[in-house]
């Protein structure tokens, strides 16, 4: 474990478990940067409710070093025309793409208005370092259509992608 691994923990309350649980239950796939996928993939070996869960959902990796993505069962990849292809995967009928973490990943999606909303949980907490969640120089228009302060200092906000109309000349 890093030096800052396991800091969430004391925040811990069931309706973080509870939000999860939600938007999982909406989703059947999930997209993941090569290092992310890499990490959740230890779920893969795990015998509990949500690993299960985890392991069932249809799980694509955008990835450009990886031969193949057998470690992690229903898994895919994509490593070429990232873009393309996550356009084609969201006409496909079925339930909701999930992402998680894959910081590089997702500034590309935003880049390209390919994320419709996002689901945040928002920590107590300033670790000094990290990864940014939306890409320098590029406007996101948000609309909040949730939010709950949780008793341990977390916040969960949900917020939907607005489409910016420019105004008459």
């Amino acid at each position: 474990m890093r030096g800052d691994g396991g800091w969430t923990l004391p925040y811990w309350h069931d309706d973080i478990g509870t939000h999860f649980d939600k938007v999982m239950k909406q989703a059947d796939t999930f997209l993941l940067g090569r290092k992310t996928w890499q990490i959740h993939s230890v779920f893969e070996t795990m015998k509990d409710p949500f690993a299960a869960a985890m392991n069932k959902m249809n799980k694509i990796v955008v990835t450009k070093t990886l031969k193949n993505a057998d470690a992690w069962r229903n898994s895919t990849r994509i490593n070429k025309n990232v873009v393309p292809e996550i356009r084609t995967l969201k006409k496909k009928k079925g339930k909701n793409i999930l992402s998680d973490g894959s910081s590089e990943l997702m500034h590309t999606l935003i880049k390209h208005g390919l994320v419709n909303e996002f689901h945040l949980h928002v920590y107590p907490l300033v670790l000094g370092k990290g990864k940014r969640l939306f890409p320098k120089d590029t406007r996101v228009n948000l609309k909040l259509v949730a939010s709950k302060a949780l008793p341990t200092g977390v916040t969960y906000m949900e917020y939907v992608l607005v489409k910016r109309r420019l105004p008459h000349l």
